[in-house]
């Protein structure tokens, strides 16, 4: 498979809007050309059988082209230099983002902040993000800032490297410092089996999960040499600390449930939330071949 886009879904809105710029910026660090999709309802594409509906279909197919037009113009703004092409394809949004097979990073809006914000996310945003099998970048319409620093949060096992691996090249891309979080709530097992500790000395156990991240980390100092990436180990709840971490970064990146990110926590939860809480964009990153 050739990832050879950079894929971004617009519906015409503030957050999405933030979104294709993003999108153009990320496409021309990464040398890629950036495609933008605005899903229609699948039935505008039929015959009308009442020729009443013609006038309306057409009505409503000019806004979408209206809309991908206005995100191109958006995008071209931002980058005169980034290859742009828009387009109006049949929905649903999540089936036609998901279904394109050359997207090497999706990038979506998200809709809202702070408590309600759960219920002002999109629909198509949480599938997309539950279902790609790309790294997927969600971005609100927040006050931009530079702060020249990428953060991830990692597990120090290898199921967490494909986070760990897009964080480091998206540092390198920026020539940004990378701060690598990783958070403890308790002791990691030494082995399959082993019993976690009743009592244990916190300042013991993090300089073990120290030493264990900078393990988890050699390989990709090495890849990344340019790269400045500082260690921090907490101890505390994953989604707190992260969101507290991405108020000083432009990117926060985090792995998905079951294939990457913190071993024996539902990181499913832990993404989630960060969908809501973050500071900056968030960039979850599946971990697949």
């Amino acid at each position: 498979m050739i990832m050879n886009v950079v894929l971004v879904g617009t519906d015409g809105s503030d957050s999405a809007t933030a979104a294709v710029v993003w999108a153009a910026e990320a496409a021309s660090r990464r040398g890629l050309p950036l495609r933008i999709l605005h899903a229609a309802a699948p039935w505008l594409y039929d015959t009308p059988v009442d020729p009443r509906f013609a006038t309306v279909r057409t009505w409503l197919l000019s806004t979408g082209g209206q809309v991908v037009d206005a995100a191109v113009a958006a995008a071209r703004e931002r980058d005169p230099d980034v290859a742009v092409e828009g387009e109006l394809v049949p929905g649903p949004a999540a089936r036609a983002l998901l279904g394109r097979e050359d997207a090497a990073v999706i990038v979506l809006g998200g809709h809202g902040t702070g408590p309600a914000a759960g219920l002002l996310l999109g629909s198509t945003t949480l599938q997309v993000v539950s279902h790609a099998r790309v790294p997927t970048v969600v971005v609100r319409g927040l006050e931009p800032a530079v702060r020249r620093e990428v953060a991830v949060g990692v597990d120090t096992v290898a199921a967490g490297e494909p986070a760990i691996g897009f964080a480091f090249e998206e540092a390198a891309l920026r020539g940004a410092r990378l701060r690598v979080v990783h958070v403890w709530s308790h002791p990691a097992s030494a082995g399959p089996g082993d019993m976690q500790p009743l009592v244990y000395d916190p300042q013991i156990v993090a300089g073990e999960e120290l030493r264990r991240l900078e393990e988890s980390l050699v390989a990709w100092r090495e890849k990344f040499p340019a790269v400045d990436a500082v260690s921090e180990v907490v101890h505390g709840r994953p989604a707190r600390v992260l969101a507290g971490a991405s108020a000083q970064a432009d990117l926060l990146v985090v792995g998905t449930r079951g294939r990457g990110g913190f071993t024996g926590l539902l990181l499913g939860s832990v993404s989630h939330a960060l969908l809501h809480r973050a500071h900056c964009p968030l960039a979850v990153v599946p971990n697949v071949p």
